[in-house]
């Protein structure tokens, strides 16, 4: 596939921490619903401000569709949205629900940054939507969440266990991103294709990277998977994409089974 550099779509990932304090991983892709070439490699900003003026400059008077791994909106004071609830009943059987969201537990990070994204970008024409539509035109952003979209991307009897947990070694964790890795750069292949990614990673030493470097290393990929989400909706829509959650409470955008039975 050949894929123009006149762009159409200038599709979006950002792993979004909840806080400043940490690192963001920013990327995207341009093309259209039929495909896309990596036009911005994996990176990690900062601040809220150093996202919005990133986001802006990448799409300048294009089309978009950002998807962010972050809770964009919360309304609950406490507890769980719909959203967390339902996603963790659909894929629980791979370990992959989500944490909780609500007010409280963010504002001890000091706030919603997912909220004062789109707020920041609805000057740019952008608007929060639970479901990316195929082909939807304008520029949209959808909350969305990595683990169950590798599951059903890459046919995934359970998550990939490549981020710090309780119990989990450094050895099982480099295993796991190094097979995450590799797994996104088989995107070049999938329908649709996402080009440009093949040597992303190929040189990296993971066994030799400390918790801090394999930190960098995950927050990048999932920007990049973010993006894809973003393309693969806008490709499939409801066809090979479900949200969970709602409108008003909020909504998590995934990948979908379309043929649940080769899942078994």
């Amino acid at each position: 596939m050949n894929v123009s550099m006149h762009q159409q779509t200038v599709y979006l990932g950002l792993d979004l921490a909840w806080s400043e304090r940490n690192l963001s991983g920013l990327a995207a892709c341009c093309g259209s619903s039929q495909g896309a070439q990596l036009c911005y490699h994996p990176r990690r900003l900062q601040t809220t401000d150093e996202i919005v003026q990133a986001i802006r400059d990448l799409c300048g008077d294009k089309p978009a569709i950002l998807a962010i791994d972050a809770p964009l909106l919360v309304p609950n004071e406490t507890g769980r949205r719909r959203a967390e609830a339902e996603l963790a009943a659909a894929f629980q059987r791979y370990d992959a629900g989500p944490h909780p969201a609500n007010r409280r537990l963010l504002r001890r990070y000091g706030g919603i940054r997912g909220e004062t994204i789109v707020t920041a970008l609805a000057n740019d024409g952008f608007r929060y939507v639970p479901m990316i539509e195929a082909d939807a035109g304008g520029r949209l952003i959808v909350e969305v969440f990595p683990h169950p979209a590798t599951v059903v991307l890459f046919r995934l009897h359970r998550i990939l266990k490549y981020k710090a947990r309780p119990g989990r070694s450094l050895t099982e964790r480099r295993q796991e991103l190094r097979r995450y890795l590799e797994l996104l750069t088989t995107l070049q292949w999938s329908d649709p294709p996402l080009l440009g990614v093949q040597n992303l990673w190929t040189d990296l030493e993971l066994e030799r990277f400390g918790p801090s470097a394999l930190k960098a290393i995950e927050d990048e990929a999932d920007a990049l998977l973010c993006a894809y989400i973003a393309l693969y909706g806008h490709r499939w829509g409801a066809a090979r994409c479900r949200s969970f959650g709602t409108v008003e409470g909020g909504a998590i955008f995934t990948p979908y089974w379309y043929d649940r039975e080769t899942t078994e």
